[in-house]
């Protein structure tokens, strides 16, 4: 019992995350020729999974988007109609006024950006 529990279940729930990661990030396409090219292309990919793994964590365990799948999150929150204005100081996005995730993208940006390191002694 406990070699199935340890042993043989993690080996499958470690299947299942490579299929997720291949279903929700398209990370199986390694169609180039060039080793290099099909390997930068997984590094990316993986990226790519850690930022929407970061996404996730960082929305309220409140939301329901919060236990989302990947592909979900995306078309909720990445795919997204904004207007974006630019000064030299900030970057307003403008959502239309019906967008019902406008909030939670605001929280989302505030808690995923990079906190102002203290001074060294």
């Amino acid at each position: 019992r406990v070699i199935y529990e340890n042993l043989y279940c993690a080996r499958g729930q470690a299947e299942n995350w490579i299929k997720f990661h291949k279903a929700q990030l398209a990370s199986d396409r390694t169609s180039c020729r060039r080793a290099v090219a099909n390997q930068v292309r997984l590094v990316l990919h993986t990226a790519a999974y850690w930022l929407m793994l970061s996404v996730r964590e960082a929305i309220p365990a409140t939301r329901d988007l919060a236990r989302a799948e990947f592909a979900t999150l995306r078309l909720r929150l990445l795919k997204i109609a904004v207007r974006v204005q630019e000064t030299t100081s900030r970057i307003r996005l403008a959502f239309a006024s019906c967008c019902p995730e406008a909030d939670l993208v605001r929280r989302l940006a505030s808690a995923l950006a990079p906190q102002p390191r203290a001074a060294s002694p």
